[in-house]
């Protein structure tokens, strides 16, 4: 078993001691969601499917955030924002905009990209690279504005 699925387990365990309703479910769907993607590929997570999981539940809070604030629920937001702080405990740490541009930019250079028309050549193979090291949105944001330049 990888250690962040210890980890995750150790502290359900504490949580559920402690009382502390918020940790406690919130490891649960994750828990529940990494069970989804094992059935699915067949075979037990590794650190590196549980760590693309927890950023791929972050990201459904951070939409959830957005739409009900848009309705006007935002007991709710308050509530997925603090699943996302909880999850981020397990996140791994993401590279910032600078390393990213540098990325990026070697990536450009090696494709031999010249414009925005090039940007798939570009992205196949970043992405390949920093998965699970950048949030993809910012990669596709930092390799737009380099080629639109």
């Amino acid at each position: 078993m990888s250690e962040l699925r210890e980890r995750l387990r150790d502290d359900l365990k504490t949580a559920m001691r402690a009382k502390d309703t918020l940790r406690r479910d919130t490891i649960r769907l994750l828990e529940a969601a990494l069970k989804n993607v094992e059935i699915e590929q067949r075979e037990e997570a590794d650190d590196a499917v549980i760590s693309q999981t927890i950023q791929k539940q972050i990201r459904q809070r951070e939409e959830s955030i957005e739409q009900y604030r848009t309705g006007g629920r935002d007991d709710l937001a308050d509530q997925e924002a603090a699943e996302i702080t909880v999850l981020q405990d397990y996140a791994p740490q993401l590279m910032d905009r600078e390393g990213v541009v540098a990325a990026a930019r070697a990536a450009i250079e090696a494709a031999g990209a010249t414009g925005a028309s090039d940007k798939g050549k570009v992205m196949g193979p970043l992405m390949a690279e920093l998965r699970g090291k950048a949030d993809g949105r910012l990669v596709n944001e930092v390799v737009s504005e380099l080629l639109d330049a």
